[in-house]
C-alpha cells in the first residue's frame, strides 16, 4: 500500500510578528469604522509570526499583477528545488524513481506549470506524469495527498512527489478594506511543502481510504475575484462555522472504514484558524490536544494554505510519538466549501 513518507517544509526569511501586523493595520487604517473589531480577530488568531518571501514593506507595495506574477515564478524556482530533494531524501527515493508529481497552489499562476521546470531541472524522468492543482486552496493539500493515493492505488509499484508552494503575501490588496479582508492579512503567511508517497516501502502513514465532500450551496463563502490587480480574496463570515456541517463528514469516511473518527490515535487538519481546530475537537469529542499539530504551524507560521497539512504531518514524525498500528485522520478544507480527507494507519518498512 502507499505511504506517505515525512514532509519537507522550508519558509522565507522575512518574519512578521502578530504585534507588527496589529500596529501596520492600526497605522494604515486608523479611521476604519470596525477596526477594533479586525484587531481583535487578528489577536484571537493565534499566529504568534509569519514568514514572508519580501519584507513587510515591500509586500505593501502593491507594483501589480504582471510584477508579482514575475516575483512569483523567481521565487518558487529559487526555494521549491531544495525542499523537493530534501523531501526525496527523507523518502530514500531518486528522482528517476518518481512517476508523477502533484503540484498544487493557489496564490499564484504559472503556464507551463513549475512541474515541467522541475522535470527539466531536477533530473525527473521526461515520461513523468505532472498534475497541477491551481483552484481548490487550502484544502489542495489534502487532496494532492488523495490523488496521490489514487494513484498509487492504480499502479501499485509507482512512487508519487507533491509540492505545495504558497506565496500568500503575493494577493496581499491594499483597496479590499472588509473585515474579513484585514482578517486574511494578519492570518496568512508564506510556506513551501513537499513529500513522496511510496508506492512500496517508506515510514509514514500507509493510506488506505480517502473522500470528499462539499456543503452544498457554499461555493461563495471563500472565493477569489480575479481582476486587473490580481487575486483578491472574499471571506464570508460563516466559514470559521464550518466544522459542524463538515464534521459529519469525517465520521462518515470513518465509518466506512470501520473506524470511529473520535478514537484515532493521530489527527492532521488544516489550521484555517483556532475555531476550527476548537470546533473540531468538540463535534468529534476529541481532546483539544490531538489537534497540536495544527496548532503549532498556525501559531509559528500563519495560515501557509495548501502546505499545512504537510507541515503539521512533519511535526508528528519529529515529535516521534506514532507507533506501528496507529490509525489517523489527515484533511484539509477549502473553498468550495470543501474537505478532502485520508485515512491511514502509521507503518515502517518492517511492520
Amino acid at each position: 500500500m502507499a505511504v506517505l513518507c515525512k514532509p519537507a517544509i522550508a519558509v522565507p526569511e522575512h518574519v512578521i510578528t502578530n504585534e507588527e501586523t496589529l500596529e501596520i493595520a492600526r497605522r494604515l487604517h486608523h479611521d476604519h469604522p470596525q477596526l477594533e473589531l479586525a484587531l481583535r480577530l487578528i489577536k484571537n488568531t493565534g499566529v504568534r509570526e509569519r514568514h514572508l518571501i519580501q519584507p513587510i514593506e515591500k509586500v505593501l507595495e502593491h507594483p501589480g499583477l504582471d510584477t508579482r506574477s514575475t516575483l512569483f515564478e523567481a521565487e518558487s524556482k529559487a526555494r521549491v528545488p531544495e525542499v523537493v530533494l530534501r523531501a526525496l531524501e527523507q523518502a530514500q527515493v531518486e528522482p528517476l524513481q518518481i512517476d508523477l508529481i502533484v503540484y498544487v497552489s493557489c496564490t499564484g499562476f504559472m503556464m507551463p506549470s513549475l512541474t515541467a521546470w522541475l522535470i527539466n531541472t531536477l533530473g525527473f524522468r521526461p515520461e513523468t506524469r505532472q498534475l497541477p492543482i491551481a483552484q481548490l486552496g487550502c484544502a489542495a493539500g489534502g487532496a494532492a495527498v488523495n490523488r496521490a493515493h489514487d494513484f498509487c492505488s492504480a499502479y501499485p509499484d509507482a512512487n508519487v512527489l507533491i509540492v505545495a508552494c504558497e506565496f500568500c503575501s503575493l494577493c496581499y490588496q491594499p483597496v479590499d478594506l472588509g473585515v474579513g479582508s484585514l482578517l486574511s492579512n494578519g492570518l496568512f503567511g508564506d510556506g513551501i511543502a513537499a513529500a513522496v508517497v511510496r508506492g512500496e516501502g517508506g515510514t509514514g502513514i500507509r493510506l488506505e481510504r480517502n473522500g470528499s465532500y462539499l456543503i452544498p450551496n457554499t461555493e461563495n463563502w471563500i472565493s477569489y475575484a480575479v481582476r486587473s490587480t490580481g487575486f483578491h480574496f472574499q471571506l464570508d463570515k460563516r466559514v470559521p462555522g464550518t466544522m459542524e456541517p463538515l464534521s459529519p463528514a469525517l465520521r462518515a469516511v470513518a465509518e466506512q472504514h470501520n473506524w470511529n473518527v473520535g478514537k484515532l490515535d493521530f489527527y492532521i487538519v488544516h489550521a484555517g484558524g483556532p475555531r476550527i481546530l476548537d470546533d473540531l475537537s468538540r463535534f468529534l469529542e476529541v481532546p483539544p490536544e490531538a489537534f497540536r499539530f495544527s496548532r503549532a504551524t498556525l501559531t509559528q507560521y500563519g495560515n501557509i494554505a495548501s502546505a499545512v497539512v504537510l507541515d503539521a504531518l512533519a511535526r508528528m514524525f519529529d515529535e516521534n510519538s506514532a507507533l506501528d498500528g496507529h490509525h489517523g485522520l489527515l484533511a484539509g478544507f477549502g473553498p468550495g466549501i470543501t474537505a478532502e480527507m485520508s485515512l491511514g494507519t502509521w507503518a515502517s518498512p518492517d511492520s
